[in-house]
């Protein structure tokens, strides 16, 4: 896509990014992003749209905001610095733990978030998807916290693979939807939402979890999420006394990256984002859409995904849940077009060898998505000895462990590094 772009282009996109002014009236990030919906859904996404402009930057709105964030959430999360992953790495590596954050990941910032907004808008009920289950467990103690009842919608292959989040999310009182349709992970739980918000687009708000999907969605889930990379960056300065060489974050649909990345685009930084490289390169056998998928609609935006020669989008291999799906957020389509992050991809095998090592060395069991990132961080470090790394350790991996029981743990394999 960057070669249909002209060099000025890339360059005033890039301008227009870091001061803010993406998306445009039109909810477009470059060539990516807008709306493609349904018309029966047109009012619904309307009436968000005027929603977000009246209340997300509005002074009271930001301070209750904030206040959840720290009274609730328990931001700031700590950046953390890793000796011994730093002496086997030859780098100095430092963290930004959203596993430290309430329910274990960084998705509750959105899921507060955007349940505040569902508070002013007058809405009766809340729907939220999930694929690897934090997003529907941030939802379902979002919603608890507020006061409003909750269905999350979850693939059943996703509900098999997270079963310890599909019972926090019945304990914290949401009503767990299996959708048994389509390929049975997040891209069909995400349909099967849209289905549910048309047959009551005024009483439902439906809280997405990622930074995909039609405008607005994508916007406000980055303003919600870039505490992260705020957050990150004056503490570095203040740990480090200086800006990483390089940041890597997880990539799925990309709300912890785009939070990571988005208070850092203005930065001599080295931006990473990170896919599930899966089983192996061919079509089915990943998820890695910005390394091998070509222009499209799906759900609602245009961007980068996964489609055979017909346009049919293709099912996706991961072994980590929240990377399963077969497109990106538009945001992060245009910062590859323009060149300002680099994509790359990580193996399951990588990610898991990534997850022992980190676990034995720092006594830090992350998630299977945050592991990506870490392998990828792991090889760069091999080129550039001496250089100082932030990784968005987006989630803890308790959630995992079905997953995680069927690779038995190398023990002690780290031991002494």
């Amino acid at each position: 896509m960057s070669s249909i772009l002209q060099a000025s282009e890339r360059q005033a996109l890039l301008e227009a990014s870091i001061r803010g002014e993406l998306p445009d009236e039109h909810g477009r990030f470059g060539p990516f992003g807008g709306r493609y919906i349904p018309e029966t859904l047109v009012p619904a996404f309307e009436r968000l749209d005027a929603g977000i402009k009246a209340h997300l930057h509005e002074d009271s709105f930001q301070a209750e905001f904030r206040r959840e964030l720290r009274e609730w959430v328990g931001r700031p999360t700590a950046l953390s610095f890793a000796p011994r992953l730093s002496e086997r790495w030859g780098a100095k590596v430092w963290l930004k733990r959203e596993d430290l954050a309430h329910t274990g990941a960084h998705k509750i910032n959105n899921a507060i978030g955007q349940a505040l907004l569902a508070k002013r808008l007058g809405a009766k009920r809340v729907i939220a998807e999930t694929g690897a289950g934090q997003h529907g467990v941030a939802s379902a103690a979002a919603c608890a916290r507020v006061g409003l009842p909750c269905s999350v919608y979850m693939g059943a292959v996703d509900i098999v693979r997270q079963a310890p989040n599909v019972d926090r999310m019945r304990r914290l009182g949401a009503e767990v939807v299996a959708v048994e349709t389509g390929d049975k992970t997040l891209r069909a739980a995400i349909d099967e939402a849209l289905r549910a918000w048309v047959s009551d687009p005024n009483g439902i708000y439906y809280i997405l979890g990622s930074a995909v999907g039609a405008h607005p969605y994508p916007y406000l889930v980055r303003e919600l999420q870039s505490v992260i990379g705020q957050e990150a960056r004056q503490q570095m300065l203040d740990q480090a006394g200086c800006l990483p060489d390089a940041a890597f974050a997880c990539v799925g649909g990309g709300s912890n990256a785009i939070g990571l990345f988005y208070p850092l685009l203005g930065d001599d930084i080295e931006l990473i984002g990170v896919e599930a490289g899966g089983i192996g390169d061919g079509l089915g056998e990943n998820a890695a859409t910005l390394a091998t998928g070509t222009p499209g609609v799906l759900q609602g935006t245009y961007t980068i995904i996964l489609q055979d020669d017909d346009g049919q989008v293709q099912e996706t291999q991961s072994i980590s849940a929240g990377l399963d799906y077969s497109g990106v957020g538009p945001e992060h389509a245009l910062l590859q077009a323009i060149g300002r992050v680099s994509y790359i991809s990580a193996s399951d095998n990588d990610a898991l060898d990534a997850l022992g090592e980190l676990c034995e060395t720092e006594g830090i069991l992350t998630a299977l998505e945050t592991s990506h990132a870490y392998a990828a961080a792991r090889e760069w470090a091999k080129s550039n000895p001496g250089k100082k790394i932030l990784i968005g350790n987006s989630g803890r991996g308790d959630k995992d462990m079905p997953t995680l029981t069927k690779f038995p743990a190398k023990v002690r394999h780290y031991a002494g590094a």
